[in-house]
């Protein structure tokens, strides 16, 4: 199996090269420019691994939550890149790229968060099967980090349950509001919190995924947004300034 992944959807504009072979990858943290950057890595990852796009197996795609201009890109490039070489796309998310890399140094619960601007972030809770992956336990969600919660028994808590496997925190969002780690149960190193999803997670996760038949049409291919705003209102911005009611 060969596999090309791409994510643009975060600061992060990422590559990887899944092949028999091993694993190739290469990142750059930018604040803009992901569509001049991206296919220029594709170009070069899949020269140095002695790859051609007619020779994969599938496209793995970053499919967000993220910035709204990034999600598009990166779905976007990902979708023309699979048309033109008649290839299957395996869509993953920016949380589950975050929790696998956890999950990947041992973690078995892991609560994944990103910086969703405006105040909120993005989160979702996932834990780690057998084969060392993972399975979402709910849907990725996001809003104020103080309605951040870890999932126990199906309801919402702010603690683990007793004797529970502890919980990784992940993902720049705890950087973006520290108060995030003292929530009761969860570890977040110093790393984690500054932590964005990677290409060569989703080439992992997508591996496993298009041996299961989870490949899809790229016609069919969706971002994930989470939510549809994209700005707060003059009203917000003056509140979050102090001078609005």
């Amino acid at each position: 199996m060969r596999l090309l992944a791409l994510d643009t959807a975060t600061e992060a504009c990422s590559v990887a090269l899944l092949t028999e072979h091993g694993l190739i990858s290469a990142s750059v943290e930018i604040g803009r420019g992901h569509a001049q950057e991206i296919l220029g890595m594709v170009d070069r990852i899949l020269a140095e691994g002695g790859a051609t796009l007619a020779g994969l197996s599938g496209i793995v795609a970053g499919i967000g939550p993220g910035s709204f201009t990034g999600v598009r890109v990166s779905v976007a490039v990902a979708q023309g890149l699979a048309f033109g070489a008649g290839l299957p796309v395996i869509p993953v998310s920016s949380l589950e790229a975050l929790a696998v890399e956890a999950i990947g140094r041992g973690a078995e619960r892991v609560l994944a968060c990103l910086d969703a601007r405006m105040g909120e972030v993005y989160w979702g809770c996932f834990a780690a099967e057998g084969t060392g992956l993972l399975s979402a336990l709910g849907p990725p969600a996001v809003g104020p980090a103080a309605a951040v919660r870890l999932p126990e028994g199906g309801t919402c808590a702010q603690s683990a349950p007793s004797g529970a496997a502890r919980w990784q925190g992940i993902g720049r969002g705890f950087a973006a509001h520290p108060g995030l780690s003292v929530i009761t149960g969860l570890s977040v190193g110093t790393d984690d919190a500054r932590a964005l999803p990677q290409a060569r997670e989703m080439a992992r996760l997508g591996a496993v995924r298009l041996s299961a038949g989870g490949g899809i049409d790229p016609a069919f291919l969706e971002p994930l947004y989470v939510r549809d705003k994209v700005a707060l209102t003059e009203a917000e911005r003056g509140i979050e300034r102090g001078v609005g009611k």
